[in-house]
């Protein structure tokens, strides 16, 4: 028996949309001899979903939507789809108002449903707001020819609870030794897991275990796509009863797997050729993942064209080069805002970069504008110095001017800071924060160098044997500098970059003490710093554009830290009583 494995890219809330997907992967496993297709977790509606969930409407027309979907399948192929399913009983014990569920759906007919039994709250995930767990792992009987096979559902974090490989267990049932006792065949796993550096070798191993320590074959299927804040890297995979590799769906990309079950062996038959190659390295991941992300963006918000802030540093020309791959570079455009303080290599570094990558430029000069601004200040700033104020304003001047332009072109304004720049609040508000997505607000600035080696690495003119520039030299060796006063370079207001991303992956990674970081042969001074400087910078990332997540601890949908509060973590673990004066945050809008 033959059993495909439909890696969708679906757009949250569009129904239509969705099922036209699915119905057109069904129709291509039909063609390939597919008995059974698995498509991801919540494939009908997207995932998440989040309080969309909440609109009984929303819900009635999944319902809706699942019921002519199960008509236009072929008729020899049964297709599992994940769809949110009411709790009828949710009103009389005080449930939840919906499951987390997947239906059977052959013969034109929903044949059966399945709920999802562990609902994860960490992180980005929040599915105890709108699911109810369900109470049993179940499973259903599918026909081929002679024989019938026992196929085992689970959905999701259903196989994220053992606890020989986690040490532990996170919930009370473990959906796989249940399914194992009642002696499936196979289980399959239906999945929209995001993306995170490295995960899916975690991923692998896990379901490596189970199916070795249960002897189970294992199916998993993942969602692929951007869907805000989120990546979803596919790489759907399976495995034998020994835990052996049987297929690999392509990382990035949409895909359709098949596989093959053996009668004879219980077990799926390996198939080298079905095992699509990993990213090779961590830098080719995450550049795979960042221009996914943008591109999806950009197409499911109904964009078609970005601009972005070319100031001839490495920040924006990553951004610009993720942006140029992500959606063509006749689509980008790169604005040049210089002011009297920019040196002329920025000019020169920035033009160069458009050049290599073949987008669109506009020079800005802004001198005028700063100008009319210190006129307009003259009387109010009469008897203070040169500041952070009068700094901020170039900013904030160009943040108006990108946003002129997006708001006239209808482009998306691509804001271009990085995770270290965000975590230490060394952005400016309406500024350059300013923007609809922060592509690479969970790129350290460390990784944002290494991304654009890979990059001059990894390019060729085209028969393999000579690397082509496509970030500059000069971006790459030059001392990084925001340039809002003569001779400015970040290293005068932060530590190098390669100790302060040190600290902060302690820190917000971690979750190590200040006293923790020290030990780890930090200054304590520049530990100090830092820690009051992330502390002090959160209400700046409340305001911040999404930001694409590709680590595991990102400024978005799994950062719930709050503005206002009184605790800071010391350096002297062992003194946790009244804050110094001298430690205590002291906040100022920048």
């Amino acid at each position: 028996m033959k059993i495909a494995i439909a890696q969708l890219n679906p757009t949250i809330g569009d129904l239509a949309g969705n099922a036209q997907q699915i119905l057109d992967a069904a129709h291509q496993a039909a063609t390939q001899g597919a008995r059974l297709l698995l498509t991801p977790e919540l494939s009908l509606c997207g995932y998440p979903p989040r309080d969309l969930l909440l609109q009984s409407a929303f819900v009635a027309a999944m319902a809706h939507t699942l019921e002519q979907l199960a008509g236009a399948l072929p008729h020899d192929l049964a297709v599992l789809v994940g769809m949110a399913e009411p709790n009828g009983r949710s009103l009389q014990v005080g449930g939840k108002p919906l499951y987390n569920s997947t239906a059977l759906l052959e013969n034109g007919k929903v044949r059966q449903i399945f709920h999802k039994r562990l609902l994860p709250t960490y992180d980005v995930f929040d599915e105890d707001r709108y699911f109810e767990p369900g109470q049993e792992s179940t499973s259903f009987a599918i026909v081929q020819g002679s024989a019938t096979y026992k196929v085992g559902v689970t959905i999701c974090e259903d196989v994220w609870n053992d606890e020989v490989f986690w040490g532990q267990r996170n919930y009370h049932a473990n959906p796989i030794a249940e399914l194992a006792d009642q002696n499936v065949d196979f289980i399959v796993n239906l999945s929209a897991s995001p993306y995170t550096m490295g995960k899916q070798k975690l991923r692998e191993a896990m379901l490596h275990h189970a199916a070795n320590r249960y002897q189970q074959p294992i199916l998993y299927a993942n969602q692929v796509g951007g869907n805000d804040d989120l990546i979803f890297d596919g790489s759907s995979v399976g495995f034998n009863r020994q835990g052996r590799m049987v297929c690999r769906g392509k990382a990035f990309e949409s895909d359709l797997v098949l596989v093959e079950f053996d009668p004879s062996t219980r077990d799926f038959q390996i198939n080298p050729a079905a095992i699509a190659p990993q990213p090779s390295s961590s830098d080719t991941e995450v550049w795979a993942a960042l221009v996914l992300g943008v591109r999806d963006y950009v197409r499911k918000c109904g964009f078609s064209k970005v601009v972005l802030g070319l100031s001839g540093g490495i920040d924006s020309a990553l951004v610009a080069a993720v942006a140029a791959e992500a959606i063509g570079s006749e689509n980008v455009l790169g604005v040049l805002m210089p002011s009297p303080y920019s040196s002329d290599h920025s000019v020169n570094d920035a033009l160069a970069l458009a050049q290599n990558l073949g987008i669109q430029t506009q020079l800005l000069p802004i001198g005028d504008l700063m100008k009319t601004y210190d006129q307009t200040f003259a009387e109010l700033f009469a008897g203070t110095e040169f500041g952070i104020a009068e700094e901020n304003i170039q900013s904030r001047i160009r943040g108006s001017l990108l946003m002129a332009i997006s708001n006239k072109f209808g482009h998306l304004l691509l804001s271009t800071g990085n995770k270290s720049e965000m975590a230490v609040g060394y952005c400016t508000l309406y500024g350059d924060m300013n923007g609809g997505l922060a592509a690479i607000a969970d790129v350290p600035k460390t990784r944002v160098y290494s991304l654009c080696q890979w990059l001059n690495q990894s390019s060729d003119s085209g028969n393999g044997t000579a690397s082509l520039e496509v970030i500059p030299a000069h971006i790459l060796t030059k001392p990084p500098s925001a340039e809002l006063k003569p001779g400015q370079t970040d290293q005068d207001s932060l530590p190098p970059y390669e100790i302060l991303d040190d600290i902060l992956a302690q820190m917000i990674h971690d979750h190590k003490s200040a006293a923790d970081i020290v030990a780890s042969g930090h200054n304590p001074a520049i530990v100090e710093r830092v820690v009051k400087l992330v502390t002090r910078a959160e209400f700046k990332r409340k305001q911040a554009a999404p930001g694409l997540k590709v680590t595991d601890r990102a400024f978005g949908t799994g950062w719930r830290v709050p503005i206002a509060q009184g605790w800071m973590p010391m350096l002297n673990a062992t003194q946790p009583a009244a804050l110094p004066t001298s430690i205590r945050v002291h906040r100022t809008i920048s």
